[in-house]
């Protein structure tokens, strides 16, 4: 389960995208006439009648509908170029016959390896339209991970740029699979202006393949060479529209089913809870769009209200701050790390940051110190949420417009529900205020495992998704979380929850990252061990932190050792990664051993 950020229905709640074919690039701000929100109409959200259940309009007809309406509204803005929302539509079309003419229908999955490129909302959308089914795959798999997924859900097609480090590796998983039909590849150069391909070809040629040894390649020209309209068929919105595989925090990745109504349910319940955005607004799309995440809360939400995304296909300090300073977006969906990459830079008074406006911070707990230095850094409200791929992926966060609580993921968002369920017992909820698991109800939450019928029954209780996260709901609906069930730590018989020891760590002004790990302990059984990462210029040894700590935690909740490192493992969103960092101390203590055996 990929965890991101949260809320649960209370009465709180319940009131409150080729080459020459672009527009003209332009760094003004959209925004610079107005001085302040209120003076900026605001943005029309996508109609939807009073008490109509969320998910009933699939994301396909919202996007047609912003085709419809803002044909000239810039779309994305990618690498220098801007394309508007007319153009995608027309691009959409194009795919959606090309594919429809190999033979690609409904039920079909296409497999998309790609970082964010405006390629990929086209094929993702040309995909849904037809009724077949989008998996996303992580480009940085390898090989044998990208092997062994393509196994799991046998897609019929796999599309990918010719960037030898990931169109290699589809080819070779392709080639020796008996399911993939084709793989499209689409040339990295088509998402680059003229100038800034010549450049790419001059500077970077070695970096992308212009042949490839594979019996299924077919070129994406092929595709968009076809002519006439594709037949869509009617999408039923309890169909299945997406494979998204999960985090695998704690073991091998499961392949979620979430349907159009799903992923459609989430971008309404998202237009019903956060703030009208002012007409010209732009969103910072800097998060994969593969990932859960950044394809409901930038992507598919973005194009539900006409908006442009600033697009970057990998996130980089200087480049993200540089396009804030020169595109002037006010949303921006990120990670914590990307928070505090801003706020450690020293270079970061170059750039004027202050268009930003609303923030949401997911995928990791967002320290109080996080929030506040960098609201105070570009002016922002920034706001913790919650969820996972299952729920598609947003269950609760904080509001906008009220109030805050510290360590808080928030309250639940219109439509869903939340019950907390004894550890032991599942089946017996708990009453508000005692912490159990977090299990959620609502129309964005999955169908289901894809094969996986055991682990889909062992994910539910009477009706509601367990979400393997320990917390509870205080008496006006915020909900906080202490840990995942497989994290916790049990110390001498009692429970110590990893996350309230990071917390702690996270309180002193050296500390850039922090994980804590249960290890095995003769006299307590189990004993909690830290690995911190410190600030760059800052320092601090293992007695100044443990007596630090000892103002916050309690005597069994002590590390039993501080272990410091460069830097700690991250999944691919930025979010320190318990599971890797397991796996790395796992291998040194191999190369240990066997060096220890050499001796």
């Amino acid at each position: 389960m990929t965890r991101l950020f949260s809320f649960r229905s209370s009465p709180e709640t319940q009131t409150l995208w080729e080459a020459g074919d672009v527009a003209s690039a332009s760094d003004t701000s959209p925004l610079e006439e107005a001085t302040t929100p209120d003076e900026r109409p605001l943005l029309a959200k996508p109609p939807r009648e009073p008490g109509q259940p969320y998910g009933q309009v699939p994301v396909t007809v919202t996007f047609d509908r912003t085709v419809a309406d803002k044909p000239d509204q810039i779309a994305t803005y990618f690498m220098g170029q801007q394309r508007s929302y007319g153009l995608l539509g027309e691009k959409v079309q194009r795919v959606a016959k090309g594919l429809q003419d190999i033979g690609v229908g409904p039920g079909d999955r296409v497999g998309l390896v790609m970082p964010n490129a405006p390629q990929f909302i086209i094929y993702y959308y040309a995909v849904l339209k037809l009724g077949a089914v989008v998996v996303n795959f992580n480009p940085l798999y390898t090989e044998s991970e990208l092997a062994d997924l393509v196994g799991t859900v046998k897609p019929k097609i796999l599309v990918s740029f010719n960037l030898k480090a990931i169109v290699q590796k589809v080819a070779a998983v392709a080639e020796a699979s008996e399911h993939v039909e084709h793989v499209v590849m689409i040339p990295f150069t088509n998402t680059l202006s003229f100038a800034k391909s010549l450049l790419f070809r001059a500077f970077k040629g070695a970096d992308v393949v212009h042949k490839l040894d594979c019996s299924k390649l077919l070129d994406h020209s092929e595709l968009m060479g076809s002519e006439g309209e594709a037949d869509y068929p009617t999408i039923d919105p309890d169909q299945l529209a997406i494979l998204q595989f999960t985090g695998g925090t704690t073991g091998r990745p499961k392949a979620a089913m979430l349907s159009h109504r799903n992923i459609a349910a989430n971008v309404e319940q998202a237009l019903d809870w956060l703030p009208p955005l002012p007409e010209g607004s732009s969103h910072m799309a800097v998060l994969p769009f593969f990932h859960i995440f950044a394809m409901t809360s930038v992507m598919n939400y973005s194009i539900a209200l006409g908006i442009k995304m600033v697009m970057m296909p990998r996130f980089e300090l200087r480049q993200f701050m540089s396009l804030i300073d020169k595109q002037k977006p006010n949303v921006l969906c990120a990670v914590p790390t990307i928070f505090q990459a801003v706020i450690n830079s020293p270079e970061r008074k170059k750039y004027d940051l202050s268009s930003l406006e609303f923030c949401i911070s997911g995928g990791a707990p967002l320290p109080a110190e996080v929030k506040t230095g960098f609201e105070a850094i570009a002016g922002a409200t920034v706001v913790e949420g919650y969820g996972l791929s299952e729920t598609s992926p947003v269950l609760t966060s904080n509001p906008f417009g009220g109030v805050n609580k510290p360590g808080s993921i928030g309250l639940t968002w219109p439509g869903v529900e939340l019950s907390v369920r004894d550890l032991e017992d599942p089946s017996k909820e708990l009453p508000q205020g005692q912490s159990g698991e977090l299990c959620f109800k609502g129309p964005n939450v999955f169908m289901g495992y894809y094969d996986n019928p055991t682990a889909t029954a062992n994910s539910f209780v009477d009706g509601y998704f367990r979400t393997g996260d320990v917390g509870y709901m205080d008496e006006e609906g915020y909900i906080f979380i202490n840990d995942r069930i497989k994290d916790m730590i049990i110390a001498s018989g009692y429970k110590v929850y990893p996350r309230a020891v990071e917390d702690a760590l996270y309180k002193h002004e050296a500390v850039s990252e922090a994980l804590v790990l249960g290890v095995k302990d003769a006299y307590r059984g189990e004993a909690p061990m830290a690995y911190v990462a410190l600030k760059a210029g800052q320092n601090v040894d293992k007695e100044g932190l443990m007596a630090f700590l000892e103002q916050y935690l309690s005597k069994i909740e002590m590390p039993e050792d501080i272990i410091f490192r460069d830097a700690l493992p991250k999944t691919l969103i930025g979010k320190p990664s318990r599971k890797d960092l397991r796996i790395e101390i796992a291998a040194e203590q191999e190369k240990a051993a066997e060096s220890k055996g050499d001796e």
